[in-house]
């Protein structure tokens, strides 16, 4: 039996078992989800892992004080590691994840998950090597927030956020929920990159001015 077509698209799977990939083809669904929508949240327990194929999800959580800060996003081919961890642990969700495009994703049910990970070596290997890279992208992050200084950061994330002209279509708040901090703290240090003439700012658009001065910042060290 030949794979289901979707499992090429990951690099974990493409050599899974025969009979794994056609337990998979009758347990498995694709489906279609619009853009901006909430598909889960804290308090919810999951029913379905969840693998990409097309489209982005962004995972947040918010604290008591209604601050956000973006985990991580999950682009195509990759599979939703919190999903993941609810799932094995049988806990609700701790954070939100939304679609930042439209999406295309495969679910697998709980109990299909479940006897995959106890029968096939590939699988389990596909779940658990996810596992190993998004925690070790997650202690990259918390060192970033804790230790790194936030002009360093905000010059990194609009170098990343940046098209090929150098603009950048975001809010002040959006920014601080990517960097984990307070929106005025984003806006003081957007001010200062103004009033250097690095950058230059209108209503949700960011256009930067002089790309080697933000480039030799994001490369500051601590």
């Amino acid at each position: 039996m030949s794979n289901p077509d979707w499992t090429t698209r990951f690099d974990g799977l493409l050599s899974i078992e025969p009979l794994t990939a056609q337990y998979l083809e009758t347990h498995s669904k694709v489906i279609s989800i619009p853009s901006k929508t909430t598909i889960f949240g804290p308090g919810k327990s999951p029913e379905n892992m969840l693998l990409l194929l097309d489209g982005t999800v962004r995972v947040q959580q918010s604290s008591e004080n209604g601050h956000e800060i973006v985990l991580y996003r999950i682009n195509a081919g990759e599979s939703c590691v919190l999903t993941t961890a609810c799932l094995l642990s049988h806990e609700a969700y701790s954070a939100e994840g939304i679609t930042e495009t439209n999406v295309s994703a495969v679910t697998i049910p709980r109990d299909s998950f479940n006897t995959l990970v106890s029968t096939s070596a590939v699988f389990r290997d596909f779940v658990f090597s996810a596992f190993s890279k998004r925690i070790t992208e997650l202690f990259m992050m918390i060192d970033e927030v804790a230790f790194q200084r936030i002009d360093v950061r905000l010059a990194q994330k609009l170098i990343t956020l940046a098209d090929a002209q150098g603009t950048i279509t975001t809010t002040h708040q959006k920014l601080s929920v990517e960097l984990g901090t307070a929106r005025e703290v984003i806006s003081r240090q957007l001010q200062e990159f103004n009033r250097r003439g690095w950058i230059d700012q209108s209503r949700s658009k960011i256009a930067i001015l002089d790309f080697d001065e933000i480039t030799h910042l994001s490369k500051t060290a601590r």
